[in-house]
């Protein structure tokens, strides 16, 4: 697995060097950054010591939305609960929510919000899951790059050299390949309309074990012949 890292909009540059750092130390290599500050100034750079490389080669993308187009799966970090999800995780689970998915997924990514206000409810929504790290309720929240240490280290047995290389085109038969197909069929109902139950539906589906992927793939497949032929028919 290849995991990367995403700031969105970080607003401060020492916290972007960091978290470089941080990454840097557990072994990951790939920074993805969402409308950041000046992350390459003396102040970042000071602070991403012996990591000055993963600061230069983060790429940059204009949302979060564009920033993860590319990836099989993505996990969101918050402090507090939003609306956009009824689950949520401790960080901790995050090797054995990974173990689960085995080689349906390769491209995974780690997703931290801003500062000051964390992800948005838009922005968690693009998350298959939501996780969080458990804190005395009088520290309500960690520094950013505190955060990313943390994620870093919980998931530095995925760290490999590879770790930065760019991602390979979805297997027709991943996990992404098999969200991608459900979300289409249910556009094609009722269920496409009501963004809570989708979003709920596909909170489930995030769940799914690398053994159960083959069987939903195939039943989804039979359902997306069946609409398909239906519409020809109808034409």
């Amino acid at each position: 697995m290849n995991i990367s890292f995403t700031l969105v909009e970080p607003a401060v540059p020492e916290n972007v060097g960091a978290s470089a750092r941080a990454m840097n130390t557990m072994g990951f290599r790939n920074l993805r950054l969402v409308n950041p500050c000046d992350y390459l100034n003396e102040k970042a750079m000071m602070l991403a010591h012996g990591s000055h490389a993963v600061l230069q080669e983060a790429s940059i993308y204009p949302s979060l939305k564009e920033a993860i187009k590319d990836l099989d799966f993505v996990i969101g970090s918050t402090a507090k609960k939003r609306s956009a999800k009824q689950d949520y995780y401790p960080a901790q689970q995050i090797p054995e929510l990974l173990e689960k998915k085995g080689k349906s997924i390769e491209e995974i990514a780690l997703v931290f919000g801003r500062e000051e206000s964390g992800l948005t409810n838009d922005e968690i929504s693009l998350c298959d899951l939501v996780t969080t790290i458990p804190m005395d309720a009088s520290y309500p929240s960690l520094n950013l790059s505190q955060a990313v240490m943390i994620y870093a280290y919980i998931a530095s047995g995925y760290a490999s050299p590879e770790n930065g290389t760019p991602p390979t085109p979805p297997d027709p038969e991943s996990y992404l390949s098999l969200k991608q197909r459900i979300i289409e069929i249910l556009d094609q109902t009722a269920i496409g309309e009501n963004k809570t139950l989708l979003n709920r539906i596909m909170e489930r589906v995030a769940l799914l074990e690398e053994d159960d992927i083959p069987l939903l793939h195939s039943i989804t497949h039979e359902i997306s012949s069946k609409l398909k032929s239906s519409g020809r028919n109808r034409s």
